[in-house]
């Protein structure tokens, strides 16, 4: 009998992948209650896993004392040196109990201890494997369907695939198999929570690492992507190989690697980006199939301007803006498109204005306008030398320029206090009472 509890020790160690350390320690923790539970809590207890017995022992400690012992904390020296013939007045002597007297209560509670400690210890143990996983892929099998999300058996733990994390239009069953992306792995009171996700955009870039053997590799690097699931996506790849190619790559002969990726998201359309360090061309390439003209960079708002011919408008925006919705999220710059006679119809009216109030000739004033200089408030920032290499007028004629942007600016602060002071006096002051009047008039 008590050799069976090495064997069980054992075999729910493997089965469970439990540490043989944890489940003694829980066995002992386990007795150790139950025995307070029968004998009482003001004993000083301790139980110890016999390896050789196959054992929990419970030993109760007193102290040794000359005389008669008094309560069931002390023991007389002559009953010690029974147990521990070299034991001396002081010692703390522990005493073997007879542990087969604990009653079906004790062992109830023993059972429950059992049992919280194995679930803490396999839940710890499945969280330090899964959490090495997070940003993985993992198939599992759906196992049931609550009311918000579906229950995947994994084979050692189960996961939680949110619907709002499902492609539109996927319906699961039960039985069904599904691979999906581990979003997050938890730690809770309840045991270790896996969550996953079908429209991650990293769902996207991890499709595309299982198909193509060149990102596995390290030759091509997945830089980003940006999804409408079930709609349409992004991703942007770029080779370390000058020799290889990254979107005939990702594509696959007769386009066998992408459409692979394109029928595990139910048909979402894919467009394959070739990344580029310079944003301008980035955004361009993320813009196609749509030509682009013109981009006017502005790195302080982390904006693009993007002007294409009057008919690559729709096709730049794409459907609902969808388009260029993606490209913004992919790149990570805020995007504005224009077409040729927009951009003619606002620049004019800009270009005219800076004209008409910095005194300045046509060709300056487009300068400064194609440089996003198109406030006087952003011109009287620079200095005349900064002014100098952007239009490469002389030094004079900046300073000219930069003094009477200065003198529109601090016009401008001027006239915005006088509003504000106009509008505090025009607020409407209570009139106060006569007897009140009456006092503020009198002198003491």
């Amino acid at each position: 009998m008590y050799f069976d509890l090495n064997y069980i020790i054992e075999q729910v160690g493997k089965e469970k992948g439990i540490p043989k350390e944890t489940l003694i320690e829980a066995l002992e923790e386990a007795i150790l209650l139950a025995s307070k539970k029968k004998f009482g809590n003001h004993l000083d207890l301790e139980a110890r896993y016999n390896e050789e017995l196959g054992e929990i022992e419970v030993f109760q400690f007193k102290t040794v004392v000359e005389e008669t012992a008094e309560g069931d904390m002390e023991i007389s020296i002559n009953d010690a040196k029974v147990h521990d013939p070299e034991c001396l007045t002081g010692d703390s002597i522990g005493i073997k109990m007879d542990t087969s007297s604990l009653g079906r209560i004790a062992a109830q509670t023993a059972k429950q201890v059992i049992v919280q400690k194995v679930r803490n210890a396999e839940s710890d143990v499945i969280y330090n494997e899964y959490k090495n996983k997070k940003g993985e892929i993992s198939t599992g099998i759906v196992q049931r369907i609550e009311k918000n999300h579906y229950v995947i058996n994994l084979g050692k733990t189960e996961a939680i695939l949110p619907t709002k994390e499902v492609i539109p239009g996927e319906v699961y069953r039960q039985r069904d198999r599904v691979k999906a992306y581990i979003l997050d792995v938890e730690k809770t009171q309840k045991g270790c929570t896996i969550l996953m996700s079908r429209t991650h955009p990293n769902f996207l870039a991890k499709l595309f690492e299982q198909e193509v053997p060149e990102i596995q590799e390290g030759i091509i690097k997945v830089k980003g992507a940006a999804r409408e699931p079930g709609e349409r996506a992004k991703i942007s790849v770029y080779s370390e190989d000058t020799d290889v190619d990254p979107i005939g790559a990702c594509v696959g002969v007769k386009g066998s690697r992408v459409q692979t990726v394109v029928q595990e998201l139910r048909g979402e359309k894919i467009d394959i980006i070739p990344f580029s360090k310079d944003p301008a061309k980035f955004v361009c390439n993320t813009l196609a199939p749509a030509k682009v003209s013109k981009v006017y960079l502005n790195e302080e708002e982390h904006a693009m301007e993007v002007i294409v011919n009057d008919d690559q408008l729709s096709l730049a925006i794409g459907k609902k803006g969808q388009n260029v919705r993606l490209a913004s999220r992919l790149t990570g710059w805020k995007i504005d498109i224009n077409s040729e006679s927009e951009l003619e119809i606002t620049s004019r009216k800009v270009i005219d204005e800076l004209i008409e109030r910095l005194k300045i000739s046509d060709i300056l004033a487009r300068i400064l306008h194609d440089e996003y200089l198109r406030d006087p408030r952003d011109i009287a920032k620079l200095t005349p030398e900064e002014m100098n290499k952007i239009t490469s007028i002389s030094i004079e004629d900046c300073a000219r320029i930069i003094e009477q942007a200065t003198l529109i600016r601090d016009e401008a602060v001027k006239n915005k206090e006088a509003e504000v002071n106009s509008g505090e006096e025009n607020i409407i002051v209570p009139a106060l009472k006569d007897d009140e009047a009456t006092d503020q008039t009198s002198t003491p």
